[in-house]
C-alpha cells in the first residue's frame, strides 16, 4: 500500500474508532480557538465557508469558491454562478438567489418564503476545515492553538493564536484498537510532532463545550493538551 494509502486507512480507522462515528453538531469556539485569521493559508481548495441560520426556519452551509457559491442545503446542493449586485455578493442559477454581504445573507426560493440569515462564525471554523478536506480537527486553549489532520494535506498545527504555523506534509500512524487510540508522528527538517487521538470524553477548558476525542500534541519538547473531532 502507498504512504497516501497507508494515512487514508489510518484517518478512516480514526474516524471509527476514536469517535465512533461522525458528528454533525457544531459547537461554538472557545475564546481561546483563535483560528478566524490564521497566520498563512491552510491547504485545501481556497475559499470561505459561512454557516447561516435563517430564524428558526432553516439552517445551512455556504461555500464561495471564485464566482461560484455552493449552498449545502436539507435538500440537496446548489451551485450558483455569481450575478450583478449594486453591494455585496449575488448568485443565483435562474430560480433561487443567494445574496450575502460580511455575516448577513438572503435566500429567495422563488414562490417560498425570502429568508434573512446570519452567519454563526464559530461554526463555520469547523464546516470550513472538513469542506477543505480535513479529516479530523482539534483544538486547545492557553495559549490558543488547533490542529488538523488530512489524508489529503497532512498535518497543520497553529498556535500562539494563529501566529505560529507548522505543516508536515508526511506522517506515520499506528492504531491501537484495544486503547482506542490513533497515534500519528511526523516530521519536517528539525521540527517533529507526534499527535495521539484517544477516545475519550473532553471537556473544553474555556467553553465547556463536550467532544468525542481527548487530544495530546507533543511538537519539539512541548505537550498541549485539548479536544476534537473527527469531519466525516
Amino acid at each position: 500500500m502507498s504512504a497516501y494509502g497507508w494515512r487514508a486507512a489510518a484517518v478512516a480507522l480514526l474516524a471509527l474508532i476514536v469517535t465512533g462515528a461522525c458528528s454533525e453538531s457544531n459547537e461554538p469556539a472557545s475564546p481561546g480557538d483563535g483560528q478566524s485569521a490564521p497566520a498563512a493559508p491552510v491547504p485545501g481548495r481556497p475559499g470561505k465557508t459561512f454557516v447561516y441560520t435563517c430564524g428558526d426556519s432553516l439552517r445551512f452551509t455556504a461555500r464561495i469558491e471564485g464566482e461560484t457559491a455552493w449552498l449545502f442545503l436539507p435538500s440537496g446542493t446548489l451551485k450558483l454562478r455569481q450575478e450583478e449586485a449594486a453591494s455585496g455578493a449575488r448568485y443565483g442559477d435562474g430560480s433561487i438567489v443567494f445574496w450575502t454581504k460580511a455575516d448577513e445573507a438572503m435566500l429567495d426560493r422563488g414562490d417560498q418564503q425570502r429568508l434573512k440569515c446570519v452567519n454563526d462564525r464559530a461554526a463555520a471554523i469547523w464546516e470550513d476545515a472538513k469542506l477543505r478536506g480535513a479529516d479530523f480537527r482539534g483544538r486547545g486553549n492557553e495559549p490558543g492553538w488547533h490542529i488538523e489532520i488530512s489524508g489529503q494535506y497532512g498535518i497543520v498545527f497553529v498556535t500562539n493564536y494563529g501566529s505560529d504555523r507548522s505543516h508536515f506534509r508526511a506522517y506515520q500512524s499506528a492504531v491501537d484498537e484495544v486503547k482506542r487510540r490513533t497515534t500519528f508522528t511526523a516530521r519536517d527538517g528539525e521540527s517533529e510532532i507526534r499527535v495521539t487521538l484517544e477516545g475519550k470524553r473532553c471537556s473544553d477548558s474555556m467553553s465547556d463545550e463536550q467532544f468525542e476525542t481527548t487530544v495530546i500534541v507533543e511538537i519539539d519538547g512541548n505537550q498541549m493538551r485539548g479536544c476534537g473531532r473527527a469531519l466525516h
